[in-house]
């Protein structure tokens, strides 16, 4: 009779269930170790701010991104335009999304100390000093229309006033040319300047041409929230 064949276990059920278990906890090991990915855009809006309120579009953007919602920089006709203080003849909606100090800043070696309103009054019409080099903007610009309405009250700045299309470009000035003063909100105000005059504070509007809905009504309500 031939020898009985050598025995062999047969295969444990508890051992096919250990693998299964283990192969489970491997898999969901590897799915939460991956980052999920962002939420891609559901709507997309439009969105401008003058050079003053650059700030403010930067955390347009940030709520933008918690909402997955795409915003395209355009200035022509935008769902949300974001300026410094009040336009002269207000025809949109309105929201305040915050406020902004403007002031009148020299060069920190600039020969310029603290003013009255009527000395810089006196400085921007030409009737200043005539070494100091006096910096504007465009009359549509938001900061050189809130500078027309407090401290010019109808009356021009000097002709040889040099024109700045931003704030940026009068930062530069200022910050680099000792005889240089400028106006500019007190986010932009560096180590090498010093304020001489304040305008005050005024707020930071949020316009739209018709009353926000959807995703512009929730940017909105972020930004005035945050």
């Amino acid at each position: 009779m031939p020898p009985n064949p050598p025995y062999r276990k047969p295969y444990s059920t508890v051992h096919r269930l250990s693998s299964i278990v283990l192969f489970l906890l491997s898999a969901f090991l590897h799915i939460s170790c991956v980052s999920p990915a962002p939420a891609a855009p559901t709507q997309t809006i439009s969105a401008y701010a003058t050079s003053s309120a650059q700030p403010w579009l930067s955390e347009l953007f940030a709520c933008a991104n918690e909402r997955a919602v795409a915003v395209n920089v355009n200035a022509n006709a935008p769902d949300i335009s974001l300026r410094v203080g009040e336009p002269e003849n207000l025809s949109a909606y309105a929201y305040r999304v915050g406020e902004e100090e403007i002031l009148v800043v020299a060069h920190r070696e600039s020969a310029v100390q603290n003013l009255s309103l009527a000395e810089v009054r006196a400085l921007f019409a030409g009737q200043g000093e005539p070494s100091v080099q006096v910096w504007v903007y465009p009359s549509a610009l938001d900061i050189f229309e809130v500078f027309e309405q407090v401290v010019m009250q109808g009356r021009s700045a000097a002709s040889f006033a040099r024109v700045a299309v931003s704030v940026e470009a009068v930062s530069d000035a200022v910050g680099s040319e000792s005889n240089a003063v400028g106006i500019l909100p007190k986010h932009r105000l560096t180590e090498n300047m010093r304020e001489v005059y304040s305008l005050g504070t005024f707020p930071v509007l949020a316009l739209t041409d018709s009353e926000p809905q959807d995703a512009v009504r929730d940017l909105l309500a972020c930004l005035q929230d945050g």
